[in-house]
């Protein structure tokens, strides 16, 4: 679909009166959320805001935080969203070279003395800079192993183009209702955003717990770990369909979800693509399916090379949009994959790559084989030093409850070879195992290392 109008504009047309979202305990229209949006974009372009502005909007998941994000987007800001829980040191590292002007700070409304803040003032009118779909609309920072995280620039069109591959593929319209789950901080939660505005469907914005969030709704983004409780849990579930982000997917789970009626679904997304890349409907196999509509994927080297329209534009840093491809105009993703009838196989990244006693051990496929044992929810396979084998690979578990680990064990006896058989096993943390977004392997290692010392 191509829109001559911010989307939200659009959909008052077609559907004026229609639900346009659920903020908390208030449901909105488009026509209603648009009046909302217009006094909120007035509000904030008699603060100074004007198109092109670099905007921090800073804070949870949280009705406010949506709104916000529509209205600066009508003021043509640039949006960074910024997780409130990374620390001042960070933010002071990472916020010069961002050259941003203002701030919404919705978490704790912290200091930022080179920022202006503005507050959520409504004023009567209805500003608008203007629907040009290839200005430069959010910023969102990667989650690279190494240096300080870059900023991803796209475009409205771009995020509308990943929204529009995705749903190509899972069905998305009218009544459906998609719960804003993942935080918007995160590339996956503006999939949400994105593929809601694209559909004129439904969007929830809940602050409750997930069980409670997810009444009435039929679409769901979630990690493993968070759909196997919600289908273990007493209470109705109306979804009928997840798209499962995260580690690898079990067969069980997915076999239990269909027999309550919900389809899941699995795939591969970068931030710099504006979320997913490839996708299919969950099958126990360990490809993540054909690419999607206006993306391309190549294999150079073992390396999995992209291009689509829902590249960003470039990495922001200090008022410069830095390139993201190569020569060949190929994005390189530092993943090592294979292509066979045109379905990729994602076999990890190259940077996870450790070796072992001089073998090399590629974590993502030692977890495929532990997650296909039948009460494994989910793993990780981390590195921890070791003075004779250099490194050595430890298991972080999230298995049903009474599991023998002694069972695991002697399955896998004869599924690893001795140097990928974890040395020690530790159960997933529950600060880690319920974040709503992909668990950060450098996290993860931080604290293996410390349960390892004791």
């Amino acid at each position: 679909m191509t829109f001559n109008d911010w989307p939200w504009r659009h959909w008052r047309e077609q559907r004026g009166e229609a639900v346009a979202i659920y903020l908390g305990e208030q449901t909105l229209s488009w026509r209603a959320l648009c009046q909302r949006i217009d006094s909120l974009a007035c509000g904030f372009a008699a603060q100074g805001v004007q198109p092109g502005d670099g905007v921090m909007l800073r804070g949870k998941n949280h009705p406010d935080i949506v709104l916000a994000w529509l209205a600066l987007l009508q003021c043509g800001a640039r949006v960074q969203p910024i997780n409130p829980q990374l620390p001042s040191a960070l933010l002071e590292e990472l916020l010069p070279g961002l050259t941003l002007r203002f701030a919404v700070d919705l978490a704790d409304n912290a200091d930022f003395a080179d920022l202006i803040a503005l507050d959520l003032r409504e004023a009567a009118g209805n500003y608008d800079a203007g629907w040009r779909p290839q200005r430069l609309a959010s910023m969102t920072l990667t989650s690279g192993s190494t240096g300080l995280p870059k900023a991803a620039v796209h475009t409205c069109a771009a995020h509308l183009a990943s929204a529009q591959g995705v749903l190509a593929l899972i069905p998305f319209a009218g009544q459906d209702n998609w719960l804003l789950s993942l935080p918007l901080f995160h590339v996956s939660g503006q999939g949400i955003f994105w593929r809601w505005l694209l559909a004129g469907a439904r969007l929830t914005v809940s602050e409750q717990p997930l069980a409670a969030a997810l009444q009435g709704c039929t679409h769901a983004s979630l990690v493993p770990t968070q759909l196997w409780r919600l289908l273990n849990a007493p209470e109705p579930v109306s979804l009928k369909a997840v798209l499962l982000g995260g580690s690898s997917i079990p067969v069980l789970l997915t076999n239990h979800a269909r027999d309550r009626g919900i389809s899941t679904w699995c795939g591969y997304g970068l931030t710099e693509f504006a979320s997913t890349v490839c996708a299919k409907e969950a099958d126990g196999l360990p490809d993540v399916g054909y690419p999607l509509p206006g993306r391309e994927v190549r294999i150079v080297e073992g390396e999995v090379w992209l291009r689509a329209s829902s590249l960003a534009q470039g990495y922001w840093r200090n008022g410069q949009l830095q390139p993201l491809v190569n020569d060949s105009g190929w994005f390189a993703t530092r993943d090592r994959g294979v292509l066979h009838n045109g379905r990729l196989t994602i076999q990890g990244r190259l940077d996870n790559l450790f070796f072992s006693g001089g073998e090399g051990v590629q974590p993502e496929e030692v977890e495929r084989v532990i997650a296909g044992h039948s009460q494994v929810r989910q793993v990780f396979i981390v590195p921890v030093d070791d003075a004779e084998f250099g490194q050595r690979p430890v298991a972080v578990v999230d298995a049903d409850t009474g599991f023998d680990i002694n069972e695991l064990k002697d399955w896998l006896a004869e599924k690893l070879a001795r140097f990928q058989q974890p040395v020690s096993w530790l159960p997933l943390p529950e600060h880690l195992a319920l974040g709503g977004i992909k668990i950060s392997r450098r996290a993860l290692q931080a604290w293996v290392a410390t349960q390892v010392e004791r």
